[in-house]
């Protein structure tokens, strides 16, 4: 190429080399009162290499080509960067028409891929998702017909301004040119989570965390973190084995963090080092889940219509599990795999720490509850809850339900009792400390558990008065009091569906019909249970339990949609409407026969 203004094509190169410097290094340490000046400093030098590549004499006209290609595209980046979205696209749309023709050359598809790349982020920040989607979906078409009609380690953009003696090699390209493809799979996992294409966007994640790892191209947090995300989305599909895998896999890659030298260009630090104990937590949480579903999924498969355990189903589950058990792990082992051998062995001996197939026994559900509790308190430590109020909520709403789903396994009801016990323990507390002005809508999450866990106890002290000869006062005490706390709560949730003038919605909204209703039902259901052996105290009971069974049959006569969200407990009160009358009238007859 002829001396192109004084230092010929080594002066060249070099404005490329520093303008690119200013564009990934030195920008990084821009002021935030001038957050673009290196870029804006790095647009200047790649102008002046145009101007010096026209006055270019010789070079070939397809070389000539390729070279205002890259410097139109790493103007387009450029300017995206610098949020001038129109100036950016104009630039990466020159770059693909001044390469269309030859874009499956060694020398010009990782650049054609990598424009396309950006043209997908382009029109992503613009909202324009489906746009978005079909330039990265002819990335991807590209690489595919690429490796399948030559498959030679392509040239990198950057080579198109270096000497001879500077050019990398094989090995080199083929790593930029497969992280370049891993970016298309990465924003296009992000794209069919915006069209909402869940399933694909999940097999795009996990194709892109895989080949991460494989190509040493990744942030140890933000891996770590989508790797999280990912089991949550396998969680909701019950696939419990791939979950763990996504999690285990997630902890072992966070624990590099800070000490592994990235992957990634070494002059770029990991954006998320500052945050690392609130992702550590975040991690935490997802174990939680991971817990707390798969304990929750086995007790649906081994309840009763009445929920309890069903003790031939258990039986019936672990005779099949050590049928199945070896076949499927073989199977779907292969598919789910991350990493190299040493990444391997490290989330497989994290693997081993929880199970992934279904709790059966008490034994088994308590050994999943007890990794899920460690997480809680590794959670806990940094969504504490000055300052993560919420968070801190539902980490205790979550550590309470492990204790739940764990009191279904238990069959000693004294046992079961103290379980939900600990779950009044945690969640009173907080509760009593929640402003109703700014928390409305947890403390009506935490007034119904709490009502329902004081029911569940009630109903529990009733089933062991069942087995004595004879109620003790103690039992009788015990019983009407945690009635009584049940009670107060549901009426608490009640009490904050009025107006601010106390009175009751005559319609209520959707979001609260079901919840409303339960506790209706629930309170009519409560002051039946209540012992006492003054009969006048107790038609009083009954009057009250009338009136709650009524309001449920009236609202679902005058809103007959309102009938699906509650059958069941419908139903049962039409039963109670009809029979509560001739017991009262019997209690009345019995009571004025003794005056």
């Amino acid at each position: 190429m002829a001396a192109a203004a004084g230092g010929g094509w080594p002066a060249v190169c070099e404005k490329f080399r520093a303008a690119r410097t200013l564009s990934a290094v030195e920008s990084l340490k821009d002021p935030e009162t001038e957050p673009y000046r290196s870029k804006y400093s790095a647009r200047a030098l790649l102008q002046e290499v145009k101007q010096l590549l026209s006055a270019a004499e010789e070079g070939g006209e397809a070389v000539l080509a390729v070279r205002r290609a890259v410097l139109e595209y790493e103007l387009g980046v450029n300017h995206t960067d610098t949020e001038e979205l129109s100036a950016g696209d104009e630039h990466l749309q020159r770059c693909t028409q001044l390469l269309e023709p030859h874009r499956l050359s060694p020398d010009c598809v990782s650049l054609y891929i990598q424009a396309q790349n950006n043209l997908g982020i382009l029109w992503s920040q613009r909202d324009e998702i489906e746009t978005a989607q079909t330039y990265l979906e002819s990335a991807e078409a590209l690489y595919n017909q690429y490796m399948k009609e030559d498959g030679n380690p392509p040239l990198d953009p950057s080579e198109h301004f270096m000497a001879e003696e500077e050019k990398l090699t094989d090995q080199e390209r083929s790593k930029r040119f497969e992280k370049a493809y891993t970016h298309t799979l990465y924003y296009l996992a992000q794209v069919y989570q915006h069209l909402e294409m869940i399933e694909k966007a999940a097999q795009y994640c996990h194709t892109t965390l895989k080949r991460q790892l494989e190509y040493c191209g990744y942030y140890p947090v933000e891996w770590a973190r989508n790797a999280a995300t990912l089991s949550q989305y396998y969680l909701s599909k019950e696939c419990f084995m791939e979950a763990r895998h996504c999690l285990a896999a997630a902890s072992v890659i966070f624990s590099q963090a800070g000490q592994v030298p990235s992957a990634e260009e070494s002059d770029e630090t990991e954006p998320d080092q500052q945050d690392l104990p609130e992702r550590k937590a975040e991690i935490a949480r997802c174990w939680i889940k991971y817990c707390l579903n798969l304990l929750q999924s086995a007790r649906k498969l081994l309840e009763d219509n009445i929920g309890e355990l069903d003790p031939d189903r258990q039986l019936e589950l672990k005779a099949q599990r050590k049928k199945e058990e070896d076949e499927k792990e073989k199977g779907r082992k292969k598919a789910v795999l991350f990493g190299t051998s040493d990444i391997c062995d490290s989330v497989l001996a994290m693997e081993e720490k929880v199970s992934s197939v279904y709790p059966l026994d008490f034994q088994e559900a308590r050994e999943v509850f007890l990794v899920g509790q460690n997480y809680v308190q590794e959670a806990k430590e940094f969504f504490q809850v000055d300052g993560y109020v919420t968070d801190h909520i539902e980490i205790v709403q979550d550590h309470s339900a492990l204790f739940k789903v764990l009191a279904f396994f238990e069959e000693d009801y004294e046992r079961r009792c103290k379980m939900h016990k600990r779950r009044i323990d945690m969640l009173e507390p907080i509760y009593t400390d929640l402003n109703p002005q700014y928390y409305l809508l947890i403390r009506r999450q935490l007034q119904c558990e709490l009502a329902d866990t004081y029911y569940e106890m009630m109903d529990l002290k009733v089933a062991i008065g069942n087995r004595l000869e004879k109620l003790d006062s103690h039992t009788v005490k015990k019983i009407n009091s945690l009635a009584q706390f049940a009670i107060k709560y549901y009426e608490l949730f009640l009490d904050s569906l009025r107006n601010p003038d106390k009175v009751f919605p005559e319609k209520l909204e959707e979001d609260v019909l079901r919840p409303a209703m339960v506790a209706k039902f629930h309170i009519a259901r409560l002051y039946g249970k209540l012992i006492t052996s003054d009969s006048k105290k107790q038609l009083e009971n009954m009057q009250t339990s009338l009136e709650y069974y009524s309001f449920l049959v009236d609202y679902c006569e005058k809103y007959p949609d309102a009938v699906p969200a509650i059958e069941t407990e419908l139903e049962l009160s039409k039963e109670m409407v009809n029979l509560l009358p001739a017991s009262m009238e019997r209690l009345r007859a019995k009571v004025s026969s003794f005056v």
